[in-house]
């Protein structure tokens, strides 16, 4: 076994080593001068203390889930007694991702700013080699991390059904984790936006980031701890479920095969990760602009760093699957490209709704100018639109996924369909080292901005951070997107490994299972098709329908609460900022300091309220509902939510998108620029979008796949403790 890992673990520690050499090339950048300094250490100790306080939270609802998980695997032998020590795991190692990302992007915002004084070259090297930090430690951890325990279980254990098991509780915990980060993170960072704009810009007339406006600071705050590290720990449970469902499937789909080829259908998806790992690395390198180029050369810069990481990557899948035997293997390298190819069509299917360049955002932005109700009713018309290429590129995906890897569609070799679908996830997110950095660098290069206004810097430098801005506006959509997308491919190869999981545990109590014909069988002798038959797991079951009902209401339910949240904060925002203006007129006429500190503490105060309801409901009904309705209701509850949030995930958040792009397009000079009637209607407009694209949207992948794991996980209750 070792010799099958030693590659992922040599690319782990190699990937981490360059995660390493790049957060120290950021702190050898000049931080600029002493009022840069200043405001960066503001924003830094508001991230801190921030962080800290969500992690106390989270520290005590994992105590007390570990509690229980422990009194399942000891005190009801329902679970393995290794799965608690893995859920901690998971969350440990998907905090620590997010917050060695989120430590960089402070400490790059106003070394940034000063590398966008001398060229925009240096600007966007600085912020998008400090963003490659976050996506590099995130695939370095999780590399790290899943390696390391499949290691070590190969040491106690020989069941390989086994160990994908536990790694399923790695990943529970990587998800309960990323939900806590996506959702207390977008609280915090919408309350403190709409604060800033609704009072700041639309009541005061102020310019962004204007340093009279006393939210600006908590605003900057919130694109870290938000846009940094709740966007890093959310795509770090995307990269880690995929890669460990796969493995599961992998174990399912040569069950009874030759045990030596077994271990390389499990061990297979770990490699081609990392070797997407190392090439994400040249990727990264490979992002500059090229002299003479101005503004338009941006993306073209960030496309040429992804698109040379993917044809490598593409390169070396077929020598992983080809050497490690497959039969098939022509098939399975066929489902890594075509996943790779689904997250490419999704990437530019939210560029093209989402950027000021193209035509769908700058008829939002024409729509500002009869007022804010045009606008609203465009962009929402806009997001619902935007769904309909992603959907069916996955539709795609899926299809293709399984045809190549099966040789058909036939559900006669269903665990091979599933293992390609499985491995089209991997394929998707296999150069998500560079394809994360591009998403980190929006908010660097945002705070960038925000720097070198309250500084005072030059009109240049403005105009300079305000086009690296721009693009990260739709680097960040492009972002949510690729989670968005592998969320539903991962979760679909969650929800077969819920069905293997429910098996795994129906032969450790010894059971059998009755088939539609009467015929009894032991369980371990069933195959997937049997298992699916026994349970009912089919539409013309009620309580399968009840369950896909429960589903579907889920994620409106969880948009709503999380929507609810954010004005909840924000009003407290608002509320303050204009105390502070009325209360002190020094303030708007900049003699006076306004109180940066106590929005911040609004903010966090808000966050930290607000995000425990939200989280808690998607931890707790696939419990209730698996001991209600035992399995048919679970994959009910599973199938409603995965078709149900992926459509609305990708709708809400490129909506928003194309709100912030909308605004920025006008403040261009187009319709009337800043500070016209069109200007005051965008900023509505954004002001809606902030929870859709940055709270609600992209919280509903982690929704999908959480309550996936946590059925996984509890799926011994749901055996044994079924009511109806």
């Amino acid at each position: 076994m070792f010799q099958l890992l030693a590659l992922p673990l040599a690319a782990s520690v190699l990937v981490l080593a360059f995660a390493w050499f790049f957060y120290s090339r950021t702190l050898q950048e000049n931080p600029g001068n002493e009022r840069m300094q200043t405001i960066a250490g503001h924003v830094t100790a508001g991230a801190k203390a921030y962080l800290n306080q969500q992690y106390k939270i989270v520290a005590i609802v994992f105590v007390v889930i570990t509690l229980l998980f422990a009194f399942m695997a000891f005190g009801l032998h329902l679970q393995s007694p290794w799965a608690p020590l893995a859920f901690v795991t998971g969350g440990l190692v998907s905090g620590l991702a997010g917050y060695f990302g989120m430590r960089t992007a402070t400490a790059a915002a106003s070394r940034t700013a000063q590398a966008a004084s001398e060229s925009l070259d240096k600007g966007l090297r600085v912020a998008f080699r400090s963003g490659a930090v976050m996506g590099l430690s995130v695939v370095g951890l999780g590399l790290l991390a899943i390696t390391l325990w499949f290691l070590g279980l190969g040491t106690i254990m020989t069941d390989l059904g086994a160990k994908t098991g536990i790694l399923l509780s790695f990943g529970m915990g990587a998800s309960l984790q990323a939900l806590f980060a996506r959702v207390g993170g977008g609280i915090y960072t919408k309350a403190a936006d709409v604060g800033a704009d609704l009072v700041g810009k639309v009541e005061a007339g102020m310019p962004e980031d204007d340093p009279r406006n006393p939210a600006t600071i908590a605003d900057n705050v919130g694109d870290f701890v938000g846009d940094v590290a709740g966007m890093g720990a959310d795509l770090f449970e995307s990269y880690c479920g995929s890669i460990i469902a796969t493995a599961a499937l992998g174990v399912a789909a040569f069950a009874g095969a030759d045990p030596q080829m077994q271990l390389k259908a499990a061990t297979a998806p770990i490699l081609v990760a990392a070797l997407g790992a190392l090439l994400s690395v040249v990727g990264v390198f490979l992002v500059r602009l090229k002299p003479g180029e101005t503004q338009a050369g941006l993306l073209k810069a960030l496309d040429r760093g992804i698109n040379s990481a993917s044809v490598l990557v593409v390169i070396a899948a077929l020598g992983v699957v080809y050497f490690m035997g497959f039969e098939n293997y022509l098939g399975l390298w066929g489902a890594i490209v075509l996943g790779l190819i689904t997250g490419i069509v999704i990437g530019k299917s939210t560029e093209y709704y989402t950027s000021a360049d193209h035509k769908p955002t700058q008829q939002v932005a024409k729509s500002a100018e009869t007022g804010p109700a045009t606008v609203i009713i465009s962009g929402i018309g806009l997001g619902k639109i935007s769904a309909t290429i992603p959907v069916v590129a996955v539709m795609v995906g899926i299809l293709g996924a399984f045809a190549l890897s099966a040789g058909g569609l036939s559900l006669d070799k269903l665990p091979m369909g599933l293992y390609g679908i499985g491995f089209a996830a991997v394929g998707m997110l296999s150069t998500l080292g560079v394809t994360l950095a591009t998403d980190a660098y929006g908010p660097i290069a945002d705070n960038a901005g925000g720097n070198a206004e309250m500084s005072g810097l030059g009109k240049e430098v403005r105009q300079r951070t305000d086009a690296l801005d721009s693009l990260g506006n739709t680097t960040a959509a492009i972002g949510k997107g690729f989670a968005i997308g592998s969320a539903a491919l991962t979760a679909l190869a969650l929800l077969a490994s819920y069905v293997s999981k429910l098996q795994e545990t129906l032969v450790s109590n010894g059971a059998s299972i009755e088939l539609s014909g009467g015929i009894t069988i032991p369980a371990q002798d069933a195959t997937l098709l049997q298992l699916i038959d026994s349970f009912q797991l089919n539409l013309v079951n009620p309580l399968v329908l009840v369950g896909f009902f429960t589903g579907s209401l889920m994620a409106f339910l969880f948009c709503g609460l999380t929507m609810n949240a954010v004005g909840r904060a924000a009003q407290a925002m608002v509320n303050e900022v204009r105390r502070q203006f009325s209360n002190n007129p020094g303030i708007v006429d900049g003699t006076d300091d306004p109180d940066y500190a106590l929005c911040v503490e609004i903010s966090t105060r808000g966050a930290q309220k607000e995000m425990l309801i939200p989280s808690l409901i998607a931890v707790l009904v696939p419990v209730l509902i698996g001991i209600l309705f035992g399995p048919a209701g679970v994959i009910g509850l599973l199938s409603g939510a995965l078709g149900t949030g992926f459509v609305l995930a990708i709708y809400m958040a490129n909506a928003g998108g194309a709100w912030d792009n909308a605004k920025k397009y006008i403040e261009e000079g187009n319709f009337g620029g800043k500070g016209s009637d069109a200007h005051k209607a965008g900023v509505i407009g954004d002001t809606v979008g902030d929870p859709f694209k940055d709270t609600s949207g992209p919280s509903l992948n982690i929704l999908i796949k959480l309550m996936t794991m946590v059925s996984i996980a509890v799926a011994g209750v749901t055996v044994a403790f079924e009511i109806l």
